[in-house]
This record gives structure tokens, sequence and C-alpha cells, in this order.
């Protein structure tokens, strides 16, 4: 793979502020990415954010199964065409967000598949929202991240990084923060350092409608400075005594924000809260 600053610099390739790109050149750290994903010879693989493809090398050197790398930059085709040459890559120039979950099901036949991305601070928590919420067929995520992101998601309950995500991944996955990188690793060098978090999904550690469950917690954490109680009874058709009454029955304090709640206690909460679900399958 020819130096990737000349290379960039022969194509007049001009970095986009509003994609937040920078990319990564370290082999010994794009080896550990790809090491930390656990990526097997029989893994297929979704790469979102390939780059100028430094990552999605090393992708295909560990599976020889399905790769498919999304870039929403065109302007970086040519670049990834050539550092990917005779390779078995599927290269897709679209934005993440815009594309149907059954798109991405079908590109991989519908079979599992683990997602690899370094993704820029401004777009990580929808997609990994996207992810989640779509309750695609994904093993596993393993993404680099600023390192403020990836410390609220394996944050703990009653600190102010414990937010509506982090609740929604514990609930169905066991999260790892796997190494943190320095900004000087970045070309361009972003203002902040990074993180690589590892995501393995669970689905079976709770017996709850996820897809209900996830609409209930987000709108707990709707304003974070309002009592858990409020914030319910903001969203929903329920009184503040019957909230009470359910609250006293829990153990949970009235005072209590969204912030204070484990995930064992968000699905009790759910579970009791039958006026909230008539609701939800309105």
């Amino acid at each position: 793979m020819p130096d990737l600053k000349e290379q960039l610099k022969s194509k007049k390739f001009m970095f986009k502020h509003k994609y937040g790109q920078n990319f990564l050149t370290d082999a010994n750290l794009l080896k550990s990415i790809v090491n930390d994903a656990n990526i097997s010879e029989k893994d297929n693989v979704l790469e979102i954010g390939a780059g100028a493809g430094t990552l999605t090398r090393y992708i295909l050197e560990r599976t020889k199964n399905k790769v498919v790398a999304v870039e929403i930059d065109k302007t970086l085709q040519p670049i990834l065409e050539e550092n990917l040459k005779n390779s078995s890559v599927q290269l897709e120039f679209c934005d993440f967000l815009k594309i149907k979950p059954e798109q991405i099901k079908k590109w991989f036949n519908g079979k599992k598949f683990k997602v690899v991305a370094n993704l820029p601070y401004y777009i990580s928590t929808p997609i990994l929202f996207y992810l989640i919420d779509n309750q695609l067929p994904v093993e596993s995520i393993t993404v680099m991240l600023q390192l403020e992101l990836a410390q609220r998601l394996s944050a703990k309950p009653g600190t102010k990084d414990y937010g509506a995500l982090t609740v929604l991944l514990s609930m169905i996955s066991n999260v790892s923060l796997t190494r943190k990188v320095s900004k000087k690793l970045f070309f361009p060098e972003p203002k902040v350092d990074s993180a690589v978090v590892n995501i393995n999904f669970n689905y079976n550690k709770f017996d709850v409608d996820f897809k209900l469950i996830s609409k209930f917690i987000k709108n707990c954490f709707m304003m974070r400075r309002k009592t858990l109680i409020n914030n319910i009874m903001n969203s929903y058709n329920i009184t503040r005594e019957e909230i009470k009454n359910i609250f006293n029955m829990l153990n949970i304090n009235e005072n209590a924000r969204a912030e204070n709640l484990t995930d064992v206690q968000f699905v009790e909460l759910f579970n009791n809260l039958e006026n909230i679900l008539l609701v939800l399958k309105e």
C-alpha cells in the first residue's frame, strides 16, 4: 500500500470537516483493532467508514467470508479502489444511516455479521442506536470512538456519563473498553484521544420486548434534570400516585433520576407499569 499522505496528495484529496475524517495508519494499532474484533476466517464483516481502506486491508487478511465496506465520501472511491484492488471487498458509497435494514441483511444473505468501524464523534451515537434499534443480526461491534463516548458506554449507574445508550447496551451485550488510543496516531490529528470499544451481543439476558423497552428507556432519559417520575408522566398517560405506588413496591426512591437505576431496575419498572405497556402497544 502506498504512503497514505503522498497518495492523498497525488489524488488531490481534500479532507472534509463535515465528515470528521481522521485516518489511521499505524499498522500495529490496525492489527490490534482486528484482534479486538476477534475476526475469524468464517466471519462476515461490515465496516462502517472505510476511509482510505487501511483497516479494511487487515480485515480482509483475517476472513475469507463476506466483507462490505461503507463509505459516505465518494471522492475516496479512486483511493479505495486502488488500495483494495484484487480483493473481494464489496464497496458501498452511501450514508449508512439512510440504508434500509433490509438492504444490510440482504448483503449478508440474512446471516450474522460483525461490525468494525472507526467512527467520527458526530455520528457515533446515531449509528450505535441504528444498529441496536433495528435489531440487525450483529454478533459484535468493535468500534473506535472518542474517549469520552467510549467511557459513557461502560459507565456505572449514578454517574454523569450513564445514559440511555449505556442502559440499552448493558441489557443486550457485554461492553468492554479494550484500549485507549492517542490522538497522535491519526491523520490529520484530532483534538481529543480515542478508545476502542468491543460490544458482544447477548439478547437473552432479559425476557422483555427490546423494541418496547428501548422506547421506554429513551423517554426516561429525555430530560436528565427531571426526576424519573416526571419524565414518565410527561411521556405516558399515568398519574403520579400510580407511579409512586410502583416505585415503593420496587424500593425505588421517589426522587430518583433515570441515571440512578440499573438495567435490572428498568426491566422491573417496565414490567410493572401496565398502563405504560398498553400505551406502547397502541
